[in-house]
């Protein structure tokens, strides 16, 4: 059994912590809003700090789950940050999605400090994490991916270990590509089919396990042809992932025209009643029935 903080407690957050304290960690959590951490102890047992610093004093491994670079900014190296506690020989990771700079800055000031840093983006969504099906791309040295390799194991069935700091954030980032231009792929194949007269089901049987496949067909074909979309990663967030990727191809000279245009659609269905804040499988809801 280990000591662990966990510090941001969201949709993927939440889960994973649930997971860490299945397997029989003592976990001390931390959330920005309180009453998600308390409600979180009050069910899964384990204690709540009052912030990142004290989540972490004398943890063995402090983990975070936040939303933006300026997030996990504040909770490593803010005033009340945990980077300010940690014990040396400690291993941080960071399950939260931001640019590979600052994830790079973060595993230099962690080594400064004596800390073991990785960073891990996830995919899989909140189901996955519900399931414990997480898939995890790592950043980070060696010796910090084999301390954190065993945990992970409780909440991730595909655990790689890319390269050094922040190449697991630039992998995550070409998930976020490929995804970005499957959702529209996967949306204007629906259209046709609809604007063709032809039955879905029957549609999607006949092409779902050939070289049209992928996860967002298999996952989201019923429920895009239902038009619920109310569930799954936002499209707020994904356009903050795209963000990032674009970004990051501005400085290594990478060319996205695809990933570029269809970041401009998410836009669209920002601006469309509740699009903000549905699933990236909304970008049907820019076509035209």
């Amino acid at each position: 059994m280990a000591k662990l903080a966990f510090i941001g407690l969201g949709t993927i957050g939440a889960p994973v912590a649930r997971h860490l304290a299945a397997a029989g960690h003592d976990l001390t959590v931390y959330n920005r809003t309180a009453a998600k951490a308390d409600a979180w102890v009050a069910v899964q047992g384990g204690k709540a700090a009052g912030s990142a610093a004290e989540a972490a004093t004398e943890a063995d491994a402090v983990f975070t789950c936040v939303g933006t670079d300026d997030d996990l900014a504040e909770v490593t190296l803010g005033p009340a940050g945990a980077f300010r506690t940690m014990r040396r020989g400690a291993l941080f990771v960071d399950h939260t999605t931001v640019s590979a700079k600052i994830a790079r800055q973060i595993g230099v000031e962690g080594k400064d400090r004596g800390f073991l840093v990785l960073d891990a983006p996830v995919t899989g969504g909140q189901r996955g994490a519900e399931e414990g099906r997480l898939a995890l791309m790592c950043g980070g040295p060696r010796k910090a991916f084999e301390a954190a390799e065993p945990l992970m194991h409780a909440y991730a069935r595909i655990i790689v270990h890319i390269g050094g700091s922040g190449t697991g954030q630039t992998a995550k980032m070409v998930n976020q590509i490929a995804l970005a231009a499957n959702a529209q792929g996967v949306a204007e194949a629906m259209r046709f089919a609809q604007a063709a007269g032809l039955d879905l089901d029957k549609v999607f049987q006949a092409i779902s396990t050939g070289a049209a496949s992928s996860w967002q067909m298999t996952n989201r074909w019923e429920t895009m042809a239902k038009d619920e979309f109310d569930f799954g990663l936002a499209v707020d967030w994904f356009r903050k992932d795209l963000g990032l990727a674009i970004d990051e191809a501005h400085a290594n000279g990478a060319a996205l025209p695809v990933t570029a245009l269809v970041d401009q659609f998410y836009a669209d269905v920002q601006r469309m009643e509740g699009g903000h804040r549905q699933d990236v499988s909304a970008l049907i809801r820019r076509l035209p029935k």
